[in-house]
């Protein structure tokens, strides 16, 4: 297949930049060079994608039908099939697979498991989920991430794949899970699992009562856990780009960690002030200080 592929890399820059600006500099800034038009991509098909899931107005069988369209385009692609009837936006999706041209690349694990994200999301909207469940999707999640860092910052100088490196990750989806708590209890998302919410009686519409609190700052302790485990496994990566990346993305998880703590484990419907320049800049002292590894960051 020869097309011209500016029109889907112009869109997916732009999507990425009104979307998210440390996402869009990361990139920029921190890619290789040569990956930075597939990196918009990757960001940005997937952010097309929640997106149209997170649309009012949508019934949940056009939510799936919506999904399992893109899951099957995604499979297609990688069989070298010829894709027929495909938008604007799932070109991002089309061009980005048809460059990736290694076997078992780290952008394939993060196409599949963010797919999976995507597809589990749509079916536990309205209904009660297990730990275990929420824990596949964090892990889900985490691989996707992590892999596509690694994919796109310094792939000449590969890390070794083990289950640590996607500590940090993992950490910064459950903060970022507590985060949104409010507001995806608004469309039927129930980020506490099934099993606690059973077991201690809760309305799952309060989450001030102890019990929540006590559920909130377990989770923030397993968050901390994750982060010093994630952080000890950034530090030895020889790729400054990739680490000063790293420490990007967990540092605004990070400061929403610690407001959590600051509000005694009541959750907020919004946590505005992390975008504050007094957040914006603590994020950067906290992600400078780490890639660099000053002794007094711990």
């Amino acid at each position: 297949m020869n097309r011209d592929q500016t029109a889907s890399q112009l869109m997916a820059a732009k999507i990425t930049k009104d979307a998210s600006k440390q996402t869009y500099y990361t990139i920029r800034f921190l890619a290789d060079k040569e990956l930075v038009a597939d990196a918009y991509r990757a960001y940005a098909y997937f952010r097309w994608v929640d997106d149209v899931l997170d649309a009012p107005g949508g019934s949940r069988s056009e939510k799936i039908n919506f999904v399992s369209r893109q899951k099957y385009l995604m499979e297609a692609c990688y069989q070298g099939l010829e894709p027929h009837e495909v938008c604007k936006e799932e070109w991002m999706l089309v061009d980005l697979i048809h460059n990736d041209t290694e076997k078992n690349s780290g952008l394939k694990i993060y196409l599949h498991n963010m797919m999976d994200v995507m597809i589990f999301d749509t079916h536990r909207q309205g209904i009660l989920v297990s730990q275990a469940q929420l824990t596949e999707y964090s892990h889900k999640l985490a691989l996707a991430v992590t892999e596509a860092l690694h994919f796109f910052i310094g792939h000449n100088n590969p890390a070794r794949r083990h289950e640590g490196r996607y500590l940090a990750v993992t950490a910064a989806h459950i903060t970022h899970m507590l985060r949104d708590t409010y507001e995806d209890m608004q469309v039927e998302y129930i980020n506490i699992p099934q099993e606690y919410i059973q077991s201690h009686g809760l309305d799952k519409q309060d989450l001030t009562s102890p019990a929540t609190r006590e559920w909130v700052c377990s989770r923030v302790r397993l968050a901390h856990e994750y982060f010093k485990s994630g952080r000890d496994v950034l530090s030895a990566d020889q790729c400054l780009r990739r680490r000063l990346a790293g420490y990007a993305y967990t540092a605004r998880f990070e400061w929403v960690l610690r407001t959590i703590e600051r509000d005694n484990f009541c959750l907020r419907c919004e946590y505005s002030g992390r975008k504050s320049f007094a957040a914006g800049l603590w994020m950067t002292f906290r992600t400078l200080a780490s890639a660099f590894t000053f002794p007094w960051i711990n």
